[in-house]
């Protein structure tokens, strides 16, 4: 009996999360993602507190996240206790390779994950290295999230900026609701050519609570691939692990 192929693309988030989990040093409050790549770094930290001593505290970005990392007994902080943290690692669904910019919150915790990144002195981005793009929209729809009330209204604005506008709805037809009780919109925009304007323009949609549009936040990407790990900072410099 065979046993399954493995995933290429796991393995190499893997290699990508595992290099980026090396980063958190003892004392450290530290944000936790959400997503596939996310729980292989929790994961990772989990093994590395039972193995070898290290002790730090976290705050997840979605309770799915809270939930994985009760299980690993890593202890858990506050925003109370750490108005800032010292790192923050989490994925993305495209990256920029020349800026860094990032497309977030496939996952549905974009809201948390962006309060978390902004709180953090530095943002680390994990994942394989098919997420990189020229140019943000290229692979996936900027996912928006919007308050339940006058949700039509919001969605006929985001249209209106050019995009395809879909709800994000479970196989079932009902709405996806975000851990804050909120929808999701789907935007469907193409390449976007200049993020900060459609940014500016999403925000000021009455009813957008947070856009999946991560801007000049990530201080560094860790991504793998068949050519290894590639590591790309807020300067541009790429290094290879």
């Amino acid at each position: 009996m065979t046993g399954q192929t493995p995933d290429p693309a796991a393995q190499f988030k893997q290699q990508a999360a595992e290099y980026a989990a090396a980063f958190v040093k003892d004392g450290m409050a530290v944000g936790l993602g959400t997503g596939s790549t996310a729980k292989f770094v929790v994961a990772e930290l989990g093994r590395r507190m039972r193995e070898e001593g290290l002790r730090f505290c976290a705050i997840p970005t979605s309770d799915a996240t809270e939930a994985q990392a009760r299980e690993e007994g890593i202890p858990l902080t506050t925003f109370a206790q750490h108005p800032y943290l010292d790192l923050a690692i989490d994925g993305a669904d495209e990256i920029e390779p020349v800026t860094l910019n990032l497309v977030k919150g496939r996952g549905g915790a974009l809201l948390r994950e962006k309060i978390v990144a902004a709180a953090a002195k530095q943002f680390v981005v994990v994942a394989d290295a098919s997420k990189y793009v020229d140019h943000l929209g290229m692979l996936c729809p900027v996912p928006v999230e919007v308050v339940p009330f006058g949700w039509e209204s919001a969605a006929a604005r985001l249209a209106a900026l050019g995009a395809q506008v879909a709800p994000r709805k479970h196989a079932n037809g009902s709405f996806y609701l975000t851990d804050e009780k909120n929808l999701i919109m789907d935007c469907i925009f193409g390449p976007i050519t200049d993020p900060d304007a459609l940014s500016r323009s999403i925000y000021a949609i009455v009813g957008v609570i947070e856009h999946g549009l991560f801007l000049h936040m990530a201080t560094q990407t860790i991504t793998a691939g068949p050519e290894g790990i590639k590591v790309l900072d807020v300067s541009g410099s790429p290094t290879q692990g």
